[in-house]
């Protein structure tokens, strides 16, 4: 059964009323939102607008249901912006989606992620009764942080409704600088000159090709008059780069946030790493002619390859000891190799959905 509730009133009957509950936003991220079983579907799709947003105080509050589109626009009128680069805007993702899954763009290595942005949720427990935690200003209340707890957390606690998030100002102007290394070898000395290097840089990306094509992206952010001679040191730190400028640098982090670059029924999965552990993941991951893209400076891998390949890539995550979020591929299973963490998760999920009505993840 599906139900389509327009107010947060309405979640709280249909959870009260359901044995197992599944919610679903715009279904961009289909690995995560699809039931396996028997479950009623909140569908979030018109649950959905921005009920208070203070430009001067750089916050707004939305509902789950709202299209990040939606809340960019909004935002650009106003000179601002969500600077995590919230994935799949364009295809339909919604708040509350992000928020669930927990997924940042590549703007997360300088300015943080989503967990980093929200400030205050509204979610419905498993017994139906509506929690509040944090607030709408950027200094609320102290406590458990249970914003922060809602992020990533699959929809296992509580049916997420409502949030407030603070904003950034845009940048006036922005620029991408693109090099290519023969090897992965050749290319993490070059990655981590611009990582410990005292420059301000918006975003730090490594990609490998399923060929081994290797190629680092620099994105850079700020006033105009002076970005040219910023890109000028980077570029000399990385032996030399092709600059980027324009609507080609916007549609190139475009294509990233709509992870473009995923091939139509893939598997993607994202993985939590560390810079020092890349060259060994890689190593696996290459095996099974995988695209790869490294962002946050390295402490955080995206993989796409074929559907036929998941259980080789659990096995290689499992030998790695690193866990991943399956984002697109079948469902049932979200979470791969190496769990961690679960003894908590059990613990909060007691308190929040003593009745098991959520999905367990």
């Amino acid at each position: 059964m599906i139900i389509q509730p327009t107010t947060i009133e309405e979640v709280q009957k249909a959870v009260a009323a359901s044995a197992h509950v599944v919610v679903r936003g715009s279904g961009t991220k289909r690995g995560l939102c699809t039931p396996e079983g028997e479950a009623t579907v909140l569908d979030f799709s018109r649950l959905s607008g921005v009920l208070e947003y203070e430009p001067g105080e750089f916050t707004f509050t939305a509902l789950a249901g709202t299209p990040v589109a939606e809340v960019n626009r909004l935002l650009a009128e106003h000179g601002q912006y969500l600077p995590f680069d919230p994935l799949l805007a364009e295809s339909g993702a919604t708040l509350g989606g992000t928020v669930a899954a927990g997924l940042s763009g590549s703007g997360r290595y300088r300015f943080g992620g989503v967990r980093d942005f929200i400030l205050g949720v509204r979610f419905v427990d498993g017994t139906g009764a509506l929690v509040r935690g944090g607030g709408k200003v950027v200094k609320n209340a102290a406590g458990f942080d249970l914003p922060k707890l809602m992020v990533g957390s699959l929809g296992q606690y509580g049916a997420l409704a409502e949030f407030s998030f603070k904003v950034f100002p845009r940048p006036e102007a922005t620029l991408s600088l693109h090099a290519v290394f023969p090897s992965l070898a050749a290319a993490l000395p070059a990655m981590q000159s611009v990582y410990t290097a005292p420059l301000d840089v918006d975003a730090l990306d490594l990609t490998i090709s399923a060929e081994g094509k290797v190629e680092l992206w620099v994105r850079l952010g700020g006033l105009g008059a002076v970005l040219a001679a910023r890109a000028e040191r980077i570029g000399a730190l990385l032996g030399g780069a092709e600059v980027i400028t324009s609507e080609a640098e916007a549609a190139l982090w475009r294509s990233v946030r709509e992870l473009g670059w995923v091939p139509a029924g893939w598997c993607l999965v994202k993985v939590p790493l560390s810079p020092a552990r890349l060259a060994g993941f890689d190593t696996a991951a290459a095996g099974l002619s995988a695209l790869r893209r490294y962002c946050a400076g390295g402490n955080l891998a995206w993989v796409a390859f074929p559907a036929e390949q998941l259980a080789s890539f659990e096995t290689a995550l499992n030998q790695q000891g690193l866990a991943g979020l399956l984002v697109f591929g079948p469902a049932g299973r979200p979470i791969l190799g190496q769990r961690t963490g679960e003894n908590f998760a059990k613990r909060v999920k007691a308190a929040l959905d003593p009745a098991g009505r959520f999905i367990s993840v």
